[in-house]
């Protein structure tokens, strides 16, 4: 259930809105809109009645969310999309179109150093790289842990670039958060309800991976925990999900993206790196990706994919990722976006 407050509806009201909706044994989320103020109502369904609330002061009106997702729908924000900013220059769901690029894994200081300059110099947005690492293999490598993290700290420092690393773990939470700029939560975690929860339960931005098995309503409600703990700063990002085609690692649903737009509020990206699982796929698969209106690339970016430690095969080079930025920037105009920095494109405007 959410309630809309009118648009003259003062703080007082809304505070005494929130006092009346926990006294019910619910839980209340404000959402501040450009327009207008609208507050999430959440908890046990049984207990939400909307009389009670209709005629408090400053309210518009009462509204059911048919959804179980109540805060990713985008019924919550009037239809309006949300834009997350993991940095001061890189923000998802608005004009822009950042590009997240980097190793899959940190597997050294010089390694990450040269992968940071290399994204950043080709016009990447994000720095990703991986401190841990979950591995099929218990006998892989499974990152460098906090050591890892400084070394990404290190690359931020040296290049500006903010840091998307993912976190395994609840206990790991805090840490990764004094780290990293935006908290990933991988495909085997996307159902691992007490990490969503810790992640929610700290300030930074989360991107969200969708489980290799998981259908969208699934992903929606897994994002549902992340936003009831009072953290609504989410990425949704499709990595593609397990198929009985073998052609590719995963069937990459470009489908996806307009079908969440429609869905959610929450901006939604994509991986073409782990969504076909081949270097030479992750072109043609972001330029469909943009044109398909996704909010974001996260694309694997290696200085020698050969001698990678982790997914080499599907990880471009630096130079490979100069050339494409240029052809994303050309489809991004065609669909009024723009995969320039935002420094660049108010320059531009």
């Amino acid at each position: 259930m959410i309630v809309v407050m009118r648009p003259e509806a003062t703080q007082e009201q809304v505070d005494h809105l929130c006092q009346l909706v926990r006294e019910m044994g619910l839980k209340d989320h404000v959402i501040h809109g450009t327009d207008l103020t609208v507050v999430a109502v959440i908890g046990d369904d049984r207990k939400k009645d909307g009389s009670k609330l209709e005629n408090v002061p400053g309210v518009n009106r009462v509204m059911k969310v048919l959804e179980p997702y109540k805060m990713a729908s985008r019924t919550t924000t009037g239809g309006k999309r949300s834009i997350v900013k993991i940095s001061e220059t890189c923000a998802f769901g608005g004009k822009q179109i950042p590009v997240i690029a980097g190793p899959c894994s940190v597997e050294g200081e010089k390694q990450i150093l040269e992968a940071a300059q290399a994204v950043k110099d080709a016009g990447a947005h994000a720095l990703r790289g991986g401190a841990f690492k979950p591995r099929t293999n218990p006998y892989a490598f499974q990152g460098h842990g906090e050591a890892g993290l400084k070394m990404l700290a290190a690359a931020r420092e040296a290049t500006g670039l903010p840091i998307v690393t993912e976190v395994l773990t609840p206990s790991d939470v805090e840490m990764v958060s004094r780290y990293a700029d935006c908290l990933q939560i991988g495909t085997r975690n996307a159902q691992n309800y007490k990490l969503l929860e810790a992640c929610g339960n700290q300030p930074k931005p989360v991107l969200l991976k969708r489980g290799m098995a998981m259908t969208l309503d699934e992903y929606l409600q897994a994002t549902e925990y992340i936003l009831a703990e009072g953290n609504d700063k989410v990425i949704l990002c499709e990595r593609g999900i397990r198929t009985f085609e073998d052609h590719t690692r995963n069937t990459l649903s470009l489908s996806a993206v307009p079908e969440l737009h429609d869905r959610s509020h929450l901006p939604i990206i994509i991986d073409p790196s782990h969504g076909t699982g081949h270097a030479r796929m992750v072109p043609s698969m972001s330029r469909a990706a943009i044109a398909a209106g996704c909010d974001g690339l996260a694309i694997e970016v290696h200085p020698d994919p050969e001698h990678a430690m982790t997914d080499g095969a599907q990880s471009i080079t630096p130079a490979a990722l100069a050339e494409l930025m240029t052809s994303l920037h050309r489809v991004a105009e065609a669909v009024d976006r723009t995969c320039l920095s935002l420094a660049v494109v108010g320059s531009r405007e």
